[in-house]
């Protein structure tokens, strides 16, 4: 695989994370392409302006004519659910109408600290390639959300790749909710018995890939020389940071005090200024794009914008009560 193939979905509230996951990919992967799925107008409009030459911007109306079966659920689930339940739809979607030999998917809340091509090093004898949540004990949720997660997954353009894909399509189809029911959760529970199930699935092994906010604790993060690497406590194992996944990362304004929720974890020092610190900049640089661009009454970028100041110091002061992690910068 010497050119990497990328697919990943969001709208205009995930746009600034969307664009901070494509930078980091530009800073440390030498070529690949990115198929953007934008899932409303304003995302789309926009990721068109930015000409990215790395990336193929596609809306949601285009996937939908291809799968036409979408619009007779669509209606019946909520945003995120919908989302969870196109993600293979939209891998399927880039293996039919592009002549690449692989797709990834990958969340837009990624952001990649150095290159992933070694990450496909461990799919040489394989066609599927997924990535464990690999929680820690006090985060531990994979009886409830399943033992790998949907972040990042790779299929090769071969027959039992895409039957392993169509498969999971064909059950997200049918069922794709956000909730636990029947040993089902969204699109992600699926995965759980595929190693059994299916022939050529390898789970990743490189701890680079699918570094969280639910598993850092069990590492040492560290920076020199530009490279954040980390070191695990059990094993010692070092490995460099592939990719983070900013789960529960939000942002907001109150006053003038740009306000990052990071979410319930326990996150030490370095994890803030070594992973969390660059992600916030290029969050905030983003945005700041966003509004020079005349987007500033499209609710995008800080995820409450156009709550009034009441409501936004409840929403903080609720996050405060559940325990979340919130930094602040003017």
């Amino acid at each position: 695989m010497n050119k990497l193939y990328f697919t990943t979905l969001f709208n205009s509230t995930y746009l600034c994370k969307g664009l901070a996951m494509c930078d980091s990919l530009d800073k440390v992967c030498s070529d690949y392409c990115i198929y953007i799925f934008a899932y409303d107008e304003v995302s789309y409009k926009f990721l068109l302006s930015k000409k990215n030459k790395n990336a193929i911007i596609i809306s949601l109306e285009k996937l939908e004519e291809y799968f036409p079966e979408l619009l007779h659920i669509k209606s019946e689930r909520s945003f995120a659910e919908y989302c969870w339940t196109t993600t293979s739809y939209t891998i399927l979607y880039c293996l039919e109408n592009f002549k690449i030999n692989h797709c990834t998917y990958i969340d837009a809340d990624l952001y990649f600290f150095s290159n992933p091509i070694i990450l496909f090093e461990e799919l040489k004898h394989g066609d599927v390639l997924i990535t464990k949540h690999r929680y820690t004990t006090q985060y531990d949720q994979s009886k409830t959300s399943g033992i790998y997660c949907v972040q990042f997954m790779t299929f090769k353009q071969n027959d039992n790749s895409l039957s392993v894909l169509k498969w999971w399509k064909n059950k997200c189809y049918q069922w794709c909710y956000n909730k636990y029911e029947d040993g089902k959760f969204g699109d992600q529970k699926y995965l759980d018995d595929w190693p059994e199930r299916f022939n050529n699935i390898v789970i990743l092994k490189n701890l680079g890939g699918g570094v969280a906010p639910w598993n850092v604790q069990q590492y040492n993060v560290l920076y020199k020389k530009n490279v954040v690497y980390a070191i695990n406590k059990k094993s010692g194992e070092k490995f460099d940071i592939v990719f983070y996944h900013f789960h529960y990362f939000r942002y907001t304004k109150l006053l003038f005090l740009y306000e990052y929720v990071l979410g319930p974890y326990l996150l030490d020092n370095n994890v803030i200024n070594y992973i969390y610190n660059p992600y916030r900049k290029k969050i905030s640089e983003f945005h700041r794009q966003l509004l020079e661009a005349g987007f500033m009454d499209s609710n995008i970028g800080y995820e409450d914008m156009k709550i009034s100041k009441i409501r936004a110091i409840a929403h903080l002061l609720k996050n405060i009560f559940k325990r979340d992690k919130i930094i602040s910068f003017k």
